[in-house]
């Protein structure tokens, strides 16, 4: 018999869907329904997205993409992370006065991925015309959808700012000057009115439908949308975390250069599974790491919710983490030692300076010998003094901040994004993580009605590190899609929300589903955790070593030795970690595909849908 658990894994023949948010998992079943392959579902899926969670993502953010081809039988990666602007260097930053690329407001904008990189999944292997694929987004943006209690909270902590000074956003998220209620129908028509002029235009530009497509990735990039862009960075000064009123550097020439592309996923075998995820200028390697450095300790020999359970995780995990910050960084401009760092013989080496104890140490491995680069430390301690952090950090927030000499203490603060899986009758399999243009993270452009990401505060300044900012890089983001083969079939397409968490949640998940034999929904439901032994991926970048952060619903016992061994063990609330949607297919005895979805239950908000 199965252990309890929140709700049922969903099986069926037909098609699957899970995601964060009940609303864009039903959309995306009701495109298989009607006809439409994972690839349409998706990409409706993720416009939806888009307008349902606001506060985690939207039409100005990115979007890592991977996907599985059953014509093609291959597996690839879309890259939906834009580089930096031209006029995005170190040197202005510090002839500003800076020591990091601050958090919200214009500065920070990376050219926008998201919408291209849908646009380029639905194109090359979509069926439906793309006016299809946006009217479910359109309608919830005109007609109205439920306000979850998160998106008020995310307004109600910029509250301030936006009455004050992000006038252009208080238009959109104050109506009529109040503060909205959860679960009221909310809309936001400027949205709307975009998608339907894109469509529109777009339509009538394309004598079929590839050629319509590209007519609106070029309203994107060169046309009406990039226009809007370039006039209010250019143009408009607002105030951000820096206390000073800045502008944008962001230009039309930036989104007109760039394009969402694909690359070939990075691999590891693990007993019968081989995990995918993205390049090196995500966090998708650390993943990888940490599988090849387990694959030489005792982990499966212990319960799910035991403390050498965890332990063993978490040491593996803050020396992937180390060598994250140290040797990652964009493929097209940084020599990463990616296939030294994924190595058996480097994962043995690093496994031998595990200990019993919990370590204390930021310890970048020597791949091949060389000797790593680590970023100033203290650029987070110069970063704060003279900012203003009142109104906003660098990940979404969640409450009114107290004063800046006190925030960093305060455990108020809880960056998020979003995450889909769709896989349909055929077998062709989507994973996606689109984050970025928050609604708090950057003024609300007037002409669009939306928000761009901040993506680039995940650069460094120092030229020297494979993080450091740079014209026409792409940042170092967090965001973490997988898939896995299994006996070498397409299995698992698996991902979370998270920030710098990505990659830890769904690590644990994957090892109890894949080496305990959990199923989907049972793995997503065990009690969870995150080490803080790094410095954090969003401005101001504070360095946090040896910190445990565990659900209570881990038995005392499992706390208790945790502690013993050293950890910093911080007992967070029942189910507070992790944001997991994972779906699986496989083969059946006669033919004939049995596909499997969950959903987290944390937040609840997340579903899974399947027949």
């Amino acid at each position: 018999m199965n252990a309890f658990t929140t709700r049922p894994e969903i099986l069926g023949t037909f098609g699957v869907a899970s995601s964060t948010h009940w609303l864009a998992s039903q959309v995306a079943m009701s495109v298989l329904e009607r006809g439409g392959n994972a690839f349409d579902a998706a990409v409706a899926g993720g416009f939806v997205l888009q307008i349902v969670e606001p506060h985690l993502n939207g039409p100005g953010g990115e979007a890592p993409i991977m996907l599985w081809s059953e014509n093609e039988k291959r597996m690839r990666v879309i890259c939906g992370q834009g580089p930096a602007p031209a006029l995005a260097t170190p040197a202005f930053f510090r002839e500003q006065g800076l020591a990091l690329v601050p958090g919200v407001g214009l500065l920070p904008a990376t050219v926008p991925g998201a919408f291209g990189a849908w646009l380029a999944m639905l194109r090359d292997y979509g069926t439906w015309e793309l006016e299809e694929v946006l009217r479910p987004a359109i309608e919830y943006a005109n007609n109205g959808f439920p306000l979850v209690p998160r998106i008020v909270q995310a307004i109600a902590a910029v509250e301030g700012l936006f009455r004050s000074e992000w006038t252009s956003s208080a238009a959109v998220w104050l109506p009529d000057g109040r503060l909205p209620r959860p679960g009221s129908l909310f809309r936001t028509p400027a949205i709307g009115k975009t998608y339907a002029r894109i469509a529109a235009e777009a339509a009538s530009l394309g004598t079929d439908r590839k050629s319509r497509i590209d007519a609106a990735l070029s309203l994107w990039h060169q046309g009406f949308v990039a226009r809007a862009i370039d006039d209010f960075y250019r143009n408009e000064t607002v105030l951000d975390c820096t206390g000073r009123r800045n502008g944008g550097l962001l230009r039309l020439s930036d989104m007109a250069d760039w394009r969402a592309g694909y690359e070939e996923p990075v691999m590891l075998d693990y007993g019968r599974y081989t995990v995918a995820k993205c390049g090196p200028w995500s966090q998708g390697p650390m993943f990888l790491q940490q599988l090849a450095m387990l694959k030489h300790t005792d982990v499966a020999a212990h319960a799910h919710d035991s403390a050498a359970f965890v332990h063993n995780i978490a040491e593996v995990a803050k020396l992937a983490m180390a060598d994250r910050l140290a040797w990652y960084g964009d493929p097209a401009h940084v020599d990463v030692p990616l296939e030294a760092l994924l190595s058996d013989e480097y994962a043995q080496a690093r496994v031998r300076s595990l200990a019993a104890q919990a370590s204390r140490d930021l310890n970048p491995g020597r791949p091949s010998g060389r000797e790593p680069l680590l970023p100033d430390l203290q650029a987070s301690v110069r970063a704060l003094v003279g900012t203003d952090g009142r109104f906003g950090i660098g990940e979404p927030t969640f409450a009114q901040l107290p004063p800046v000499d006190t925030w960093l203490e305060r455990e108020i603060f809880v960056g998020d994004t979003c995450h889909l899986d769709v896989i349909d009758r055929h077998g062709n399999m989507v994973a996606a993580t689109p984050s970025g243009g928050w609604l708090s993270s950057s003024p609300t452009i007037p002409e669009l009605g939306f928000s761009l990401n901040t993506r680039l505060q995940m650069t460094w300044l120092d030229e020297n590190v494979p993080g450091a900012l740079q014209a026409g890089k792409r940042p170092n983001t967090t965001l973490s899609p997988g898939m896995a083969l299994r006996d070498g079939q397409p299995y698992m397409a698996f991902g979370t929300p998270g920030g710098d968490q990505q990659d830890q949640w769904t690590l644990a998940f994957f090892i109890r589903h894949a080496v305990l034999g959990m199923n989907l929904q049972e793995a997503i439901d065990s009690p969870s955790w995150h080490v803080e032994h790094y410095p954090a991926s969003f401005w101001p970048r504070s360095l946090k070593t040896n910190r445990l952060v565990a659900e209570s619903r881990f038995p005392p016992e499992t706390l208790a030795k945790l502690s013993e061994a050293g950890h910093e063990v911080v007992v967070g609330g029942p189910w507070s970690e992790g944001r997991i949607s994972a779906c699986t297919r496989e083969t059946v005895k006669g033919g004939g595909l049995l596909l499997r979805a969950a959903a987290n239950p944390r937040g609840m908000q997340g579903y899974a849908v399947g027949r």
